[in-house]
């Protein structure tokens, strides 16, 4: 029996509303996921034909990145109506046909919400524009000028340049903290505030069970407008942005991060409560993550879980470092929940990113099943898929091309996903070209050619989710005994009467490691975990695992 067959019907499931706690959830792309009318693009058809794919992983939910309609300026980020499909992507009854298709396979769907943010083609801002008067008129954050003309404040896009774009029709500048077409919404207007709990309603009421919350940590800006400091050289970060970019000389006090922002929260978490519905919020900080990702996640009345940006930093984790993370959310989240992911639609690909061996992508994938909190997983991550390298002229992204060649932006993790060898897309698309190329060296790790080599990384990811999925302590239970020893990572997993201890090799070298006091009985070789060790000295080679159940007293 397969695992997509072994599953229970959402809707026949009993309710549970901590179904988000130690979740598995796998993000499309829907652009360059399954393209199902040969136009070159990913559409929500081509998800409903690979769901069975999906299901099959043994992953517990879906997150669909944005297919509301959009200028496509920022690739859907950009939500010109977000109560619609945008025609590229198909229609309401296909976006319908994915959630029932999903519950039927026991998957649960998040979608993408944009909230900080909408397109400058939304109705919303095109009459906010027209006047100082107007019903809509503060629904966007306006400001006059300074007296010399220049913008009113030193914050920063994200995208390069200042956050202000002058607009001559209210002879005023409005914030962007992304592209100049992408004006932020002002949440210190109620109305803005009730409109955007009317939209994730709307999509609760389709059925959807939960969000993934954009730029969450944005979404309110100081009322006073007040500059952001410098940072000091040696603090800047760049795992929100890249380093070419002057957004990290600014310590980000006042264009977001604000407190005013989990009042918001609240009334959010009260909306979803009723429909058993969970968020994860993407928290863009590079100084002070973890500590917004505890305070947004704390309670029951914020936000279920959030990511922020540790492991989906250019820096490859060593053992001292992961420790050190797992630490810090202990310290500053400890009423929180964490949801951990290597890569995402917004970074280079972690197999890239961190120079991975074929061990090593299997060591991490162990590793971050093994995490306490839950887990994200990037369409093609399961496949060991590297950073595609394309041509300035293939490149889509305003992003890289704004930075280029420093930094090349998000394309490179974008390319479709490859499901066949056989053809120049991959199994994507029937049609001609595709919207970004499909990187050749992608062909031979397809889904196809995985599923027949039982050695290939695809089933050592469906053996990692199927081992999670069978020892509770790793989904749901504490962690304790945290250490870092040269190489190695070890820590506990455990919930009731189960604990489980996890030991990694994060290095390209041999390690040893002393077992701890008790009787364990070794579990996880199938992961290439070392196997049990003759008295109390392991010996781990590059990149391996040591996963033990601990046994109880007879």
């Amino acid at each position: 029996m397969t695992a997509a067959a072994a599953r229970t019907p959402i809707e026949n499931a009993a309710p549970d509303r901590d179904w988000w706690r130690g979740a598995v959830i796998y993000q499309i792309y829907p652009r360059s996921f399954q393209d199902s009318n040969g136009d070159g693009v990913g559409d929500l058809a081509g998800i409903v034909q690979r769901l069975p794919y999906i299901a099959s992983l043994g992953v517990g939910a879906i997150w669909i990145s944005p297919f509301f309609t959009s200028p496509m300026k920022d690739f859907g980020y950009d939500v010109s109506d977000y109560r619609s499909v945008d025609p590229m992507f198909g229609t309401l009854a296909d976006f319908d046909a994915v959630v029932q298709t999903a519950h039927k396979l026991g998957l649960r769907v998040m979608i993408d919400l944009v909230l900080s943010h909408t397109s400058d083609q939304h109705p919303w801002f095109r009459e906010s524009r027209k006047s100082r008067e107007g019903a809509r008129s503060d629904w966007y954050v306006w400001a006059d000028p300074k007296p010399d003309g220049t913008p009113p404040n030193n914050w920063l896009s994200i995208f390069g340049g200042s956050a202000w774009q002058w607009d001559a029709r209210r002879e005023q500048y409005y914030l962007h903290n992304f592209l100049t077409s992408q004006p932020d919404l002002n949440f210190h207007e109620p109305q803005v505030q009730e409109a955007l709990l009317d939209v994730a309603q709307f999509w609760l009421q389709r059925g959807v069970d939960g969000f993934r919350l954009d730029t969450i940590n944005f979404y309110v800006h100081d009322k006073e407008l007040r500059d952001n400091p410098p940072l000091a050289p040696e603090l800047r970060n760049a795992s929100i942005a890249p380093s070419v970019n002057p957004y990290n000389h600014q310590h980000h006090l006042y264009d977001k991060n604000r407190p005013e922002n989990l009042d918001f929260l609240r009334r959010l978490r009260a909306l979803m409560d009723p429909f058993g519905a969970a968020a994860v919020g993407e928290v863009g900080d590079a100084q002070h993550g973890l500590e917004i990702m505890g305070q947004y996640t704390a309670g029951d009345d914020l936000m279920q879980m959030c990511y922020s940006f540790e492991f989906l930093s250019a820096e490859k984790p060593t053992a001292a470092r992961i420790i050190e993370v797992l630490h810090r959310v202990d310290e500053v989240a400890a009423d929180g929940w964490v949801c951990w992911a290597f890569s995402n639609h917004d970074v280079v690909r972690h197999a890239t990113r961190w120079s991975l061996s074929p061990a090593a992508q299997r060591m991490f994938a162990t590793l971050i099943m093994c995490l306490r909190g839950s887990v994200c997983l990037y369409q093609g991550e399961e496949l060991g898929l590297p950073e595609a390298d394309l041509a300035f002229e293939d490149l889509r992204d305003p992003y890289g091309i704004e930075f280029w060649p420093e930094f090349k932006g998000r394309d490179g993790c974008r390319t479709p996903m490859v499901w066949e060898p056989s053809n120049a897309s991959g199994g994507f698309s029937s049609g001609a070209k595709s919207w970004l190329p499909v990187a050749t060296e992608h062909l031979k790790l397809s889904v196809a050619a995985q599923e027949a080599d039982p050695q290939a990384l695809l089933h050592h990811y469906r053996r990692a989710l199927a081992f999670r999925a069978a020892h509770p302590a790793l989904a749901i239970g504490a962690h304790g005994d945290l250490a870092a020893e040269g190489n190695v990572v070890s820590f506990t997993r455990s919930l009731g009467e189960q604990t489980l201890t996890c030991v990694f090799n994060v290095g390209d070298q041999p390690a040893a490691y002393t077992v701890p006091e008790g009787q364990w009985t070794t579990i996880g070789t199938e992961l290439g975990g070392a196997p049990a060790p003759e008295g109390s000295r392991l010996h781990l080679q590059p990149w391996q695992p040591w996963l033990a159940l601990k046994r109880r007293p007879t």
